[in-house]
């Protein structure tokens, strides 16, 4: 008998369950399998599994041994483990992963012998039949891996593969999670929204409004982008989250927009990120770039989720008539500080209308001609600057039109920044 758990079962001053006595009942009720039996004191001490705690107190109180499948409490159902291990194998051959998880849905028979065993035979140390099936099935599983020159690891938290197997319908189901890449894209083109545009009216089907074609953009950077990874990582879907977006007709330049790009049912994780970085920009005629391409951690997902950061833009503006470059660099100055920003009229459709406050941390400006001008503006997240410059007929105070007292509009932007990196990130509390 293995030392602690045998000192264990002989010291029982300091509990209120005697570990041989609750045994004893628990062998006296009916033919029970050491699994089921070494179950209820797994909580001792003692590196045993249950299987061989069952075994120990069997023999101590001398009875004889019970073959599995005359167990009162699980009817033999370990012997049915190696079958399921050897079914999720099945399943997930062709996938590449390096962790798993197997979890399990037991039968309403079982569900009531759970219950009857809290409630008739009470033990501080028992363990749930279904942490115990998951741990064999998981045993189980690595042993086929290691004779197939596989490995991989149980993790809990985030599991490349999972199996559910449905006890009472005799099956394993797969469930290949989705493999997530970090990068930062650089749109050069204008015309190019960030993911695929829908037409609202005819929501995608094609009508007057977007020519036919059911989209209100020629192409984005998730179509340019998913159809690659898909081809990589042999995945079946692939969506793409950036860390804020751009207007279509607005460039991302300088060192790219952070973005998440998650990969549905990949059977490949591991690929030559450089080979996908080098198509994308060769299939989009060099329309789109990534820099930065690696597999996303749970910080760089978090990150780019929940991140507020401020941008740095460049906008090319037109006058009404012409100004002088007194007036505009003084109407410059003053879009410096907090702005009062309704939701824009051309986004108020798919956005809630509220009056939100956003910042300017600076702004800088030249002008090219007497009706046209250059900005350059370092804004809080969120902060509209079509909007900043036009006024948006009284939805943004204060604005340039407003402040040169002339109608002024943006005609060419860029974004040149995303400040993921400088301490610039703003909660936002104050929306």
């Amino acid at each position: 008998m293995e030392y602690s758990f045998a000192q264990t079962l002989c010291n029982t001053e300091n509990c209120d369950v005697d570990p041989l006595s609750l045994a004893q009942k628990l062998l006296a009720a009916g033919p029970i399998c050491d699994h089921c039996l070494g179950r209820r004191f797994a909580g001792l001490p003692g590196k045993l599994s249950n299987r061989e705690r069952g075994a120990i107190l069997r023999m101590a109180l001398g009875f004889g041994e019970t073959l599995p499948e005359e167990c009162w409490v699980c009817a033999g159902l370990f012997l049915r483990v190696p079958s399921w291990a050897e079914k999720a194998w099945e399943l997930a051959r062709e996938y590449e992963f390096k962790t798993f998880l197997f979890g399990v849905h037991l039968s309403p028979r079982l569900e009531a012998t759970e219950e009857f065993l809290a409630e008739r035979f009470p033990s501080p140390w028992a363990e749930p039949i279904r942490r115990h099936l998951n741990r064999a099935l998981g045993q189980a599983f690595e042993e086929i891996l290691g004779k197939e020159n596989r490995k991989a690891t149980v993790d809990y938290a985030r599991p490349e593969v999972q199996f559910l197997v449905d006890i009472e319908r005799d099956e394993v189901k797969l469930t290949v999670n989705p493999v997530v890449f970090y990068g930062r894209y650089r749109k050069l083109v204008r015309g190019i929204a960030q993911t695929l545009w829908t037409c609202p009216r005819c929501r995608g089907k094609g009508c007057e409004n977007c020519g036919g074609t059911g989209k209100l953009a020629a192409t984005s950077v998730e179509e340019l982008v998913v159809p690659v990874f898909l081809e990589a990582t042999g995945g079946i879907k692939g969506n793409l989250h950036g860390a804020g977006r751009e207007d279509a007709d607005a460039r991302m330049l300088g060192r790219g927009r952070p973005f998440l790009l998650s990969v549905e049912w990949p059977r490949r994780r591991n690929v030559d990120l450089t080979w996908v970085a080098e198509e994308v920009r060769r299939r989009s005629l060099g329309a789109v770039e990534i820099l930065d391409l690696q597999p996303a951690t749970p910080e760089l997902e978090e990150r780019v989720k929940t991140g507020k950061f401020a941008k740095r833009y460049r906008a090319k503006v037109s006058f009404s008539v012409p100004v002088s470059e007194e007036d505009f660099r003084r109407a410059v100055a003053g879009l410096v500080g907090e702005i009062q920003q309704r939701t824009p009229a051309r986004v108020r459709e798919r956005r809630a209308d509220l009056v939100r406050r956003r910042r300017v941390f600076s702004a800088q400006g030249r002008l090219l001609s007497p009706t046209e001008g250059e900005l350059v503006l370092t804004c809080e997240a969120g902060l509209y600057v079509k909007e900043l410059v036009s006024g948006d007929q009284g939805g943004t105070k204060p604005n340039l039109s407003e402040l040169l007292g002339v109608s002024a509009q943006v005609t060419e932007l860029d974004v040149l920044d995303i400040l993921d990196d400088q301490n610039v990130v703003l909660d936002n509390a104050h929306e």
